[in-house]
């Protein structure tokens, strides 16, 4: 029998893409920035840094490499809520809106950090129109998709429940008339998994 699939995004949901900025930021300028504004949303606005462009912009963007993707940090309490998915009977798949060179990366990034995720979906960024994650999402019909990055939930099938994870709340862009694509909101992955599994009455560790 086939598996339930759970659709998961990666960098605010599963990892912590928001600190490992910083880091790079530090390569790149050879300085570690403070911090700012630790509920902010985007990891630029978190982090007392200046706005890029030219030729600094690509400095910086350039050290968006293999060993970025594969080093970030697991967010609290993700890597078990995906265990207890896992030890539930479901499949997890991440797709994620990043460049597909990548993807092999990102996935030794979840086994180092202890994820039970085996098949990881670069979409890349743009898609004209609708969200880039919508075909792929709709082809591979999971269950439930979780994200949190609200117009990434635009064009789902009606038959996958979009579940929008909250997280920090200045700049988001989680709010508005998009939310009605949305069947459920958390703070927290960890808190979706037990909601979800308290949901569907599977059993819990």
């Amino acid at each position: 029998m086939t598996k339930p699939i759970i659709a998961l995004d990666a960098d605010g949901v599963l990892l912590d893409y928001s600190v490992e900025y910083a880091t790079v930021w530090q390569r790149a300028f050879r300085e570690y920035p403070t911090e700012k504004d630790p509920k902010a949303y985007w990891a630029a606005d978190r982090w007392n840094v200046e706005r890029l462009v030219g030729e600094r912009l690509e400095h910086f963007l350039g050290h968006f490499e293999e060993t970025f993707w594969e080093s970030l940090l697991a967010l609290p309490g993700a890597s078990k809520a995906c265990r207890d998915l896992h030890a539930a009977g479901y499949e997890l798949v991440c797709v994620t809106a990043m460049p597909e060179q990548f993807a092999s990366a990102r996935q030794r990034n979840f086994h180092r950090m202890g994820f039970p995720i085996d098949k990881v979906i670069a979409t890349g960024k743009f898609a004209e129109g609708k969200s880039p994650k919508a075909d792929v999402l709709n082809a591979l019909r999971p269950c439930a998709f979780v994200d949190d990055y609200l117009p990434y939930m635009a064009g789902v099938h009606p038959d996958i429940h979009p579940a929008l994870i909250t997280r920090d709340p200045n700049g988001s862009p989680n709010f508005g008339d998009a939310l009605r694509h949305v069947s459920s909101q958390h703070n927290t992955l960890a808190e979706f998994s037990r909601w979800w599994l308290a949901q569907t009455g599977l059993p819990r560790n």
